[in-house]
């Protein structure tokens, strides 16, 4: 029997295990910032693996290590998730951790504690094989991923030391291995206008007109902005508008707008930015690209400004072949080799500190932040087995 054929067997051995832990996982609710009692849960799930070190660091991730080899591979999950939204539109309690007819339901279970329990498989073969490599293996359930993408990240970098030569990402991509997508960016623009009395308007400067024409211009410049034939087309909107009066008898004098942008290859902070000046080049308006800070569940305030950069690795990347050889040992076909459309935690690993990365996780992406989020349990084989191979493989 092939090592390939081993790991498959195991992986489907371990298929209910993997089910039951991501079911507890799912079981308990874990916003950004508000991850501690799921961190402790998957702390708990990794003792019992006999890592070679485990421990929670500042920010509240939880790191296990298996060997202390020169070459590092690190498995990444973000553990925090969005909100359930509107209950009236899921069919089941989307914190139930319902296991069932070959599925787990509820919210997580793609996006993506999926790849949290699908990794603590992937180490449990790994130690049942003997795992014995010149070489580092982390596994990370990350946090704050959904209000900052990449935040946890910079922390393991630059506060940790963590320097991998290679992160794979486990959001989902059901079957696909992604080696890119587009990077994004969020704006502000704020409007200062003159109020008035609405009997005579001409008397001042309305901020909602000002805002309302950006709006406009904005909306068209989405139309022009340049597309790469891999990552797609750049985006632009706006997704909030907000304005103050002195009443509902009087000219706007403030209006407020936020700027979504997606940024597609060859696409910049720079570019992006200078093209809404263009847009708006009043002196009573200002542009600025937001920052985030905010307190983790350990109590630690951390941030970056919220510019998250387009990455992309070629198809014939190293990382990307072993990829392939992995999947078609495995599985006794070639990947599809694709990318994401939504954005994930590369955009730090690999779009500012230039790691490479790849991404192979369970689950369906459209179903990421949708309201009756499932994960087939076949995937969560899957992508046991493609990590603990990839691992060996290293």
């Amino acid at each position: 029997m092939t090592l390939a054929e081993k790991i498959a067997k195991l992986a489907r051995k371990y298929e209910d295990d993997t089910a039951e832990n991501l079911s507890r996982l799912v079981r308990i609710k874990s916003l950004s910032g508000k991850e501690e009692a799921v961190q402790k849960e998957l702390y708990s799930l990794m003792e019992s693996l006999s890592l070679d070190e485990l421990r929670i660091d500042g920010l509240g991730n939880v790191i296990g290590r298996l060997g202390r080899g020169k070459k590092v591979l690190a498995i990444d999950a973000h553990m925090d998730t969005v909100d359930a939204g509107n209950r009236d539109n899921w069919d089941f309690d989307p914190f139930s951790g319902k296991i069932e007819g070959g599925y787990v339901y509820g919210r997580g279970t793609v996006d993506q504690k999926g790849g949290a329990a699908s990794f603590v498989t992937a180490v449990r073969i790994l130690k049942e094989l003997g795992f014995e490599r010149d070489m580092t293996l982390y596994v990370v359930g990350s946090v704050m991923e959904e209000d900052c993408d990449g935040l946890c990240w910079k922390y393991l970098i630059e506060e940790e030391g963590m320097k991998p030569d290679l992160v794979i990402c486990t959001e989902p991509t059901r079957g696909t291995i992604c080696r890119g997508h587009r990077g994004r960016m969020e704006m502000e623009v704020a409007f200062r206008g003159i109020s008035a009395h609405g009997s005579a308007p001409e008397r001042g400067k309305n901020a909602i007109y000002m805002a309302s024409q950006a709006c406009l211009d904005i909306k068209a410049l989405h139309e022009r902005l340049r597309r790469d034939p891999f990552l797609g087309k750049g985006s632009v909107t706006v997704t909030d508008f907000i304005s103050k009066s002195p009443s509902l008898c009087a000219v706007a004098d403030y209006a407020k707008i936020h700027i979504d942008r997606r940024l597609t290859w060859g696409e910049t902070k720079d570019s992006a930015l200078t093209e809404i000046k263009e847009i708006i080049q009043d002196e009573d308006a200002e542009v600025r690209v937001l920052h985030y800070e905010e307190e983790a569940y350990t109590g630690r305030r951390y941030g970056m400004e919220k510019y998250y950069p387009t990455w992309m690795l070629p198809p014939d990347h190293p990382a990307i072949q072993t990829g392939i050889g992995v999947y078609e040992s495995l599985f006794g076909k070639p990947p599809k080799v694709d990318k994401w459309t939504f954005s994930t935690n590369a955009v730090t690993i690999n779009g500012i500190y230039g790691i490479p990365v790849i991404g192979f996780g369970p689950g369906d992406e459209t179903l990421a932040h949708a309201p009756n989020e499932k994960i087939p349990m076949e995937d969560l084989v899957m992508a046991s087995a493609f990590y603990a191979l990839y691992a060996w493989q290293f």
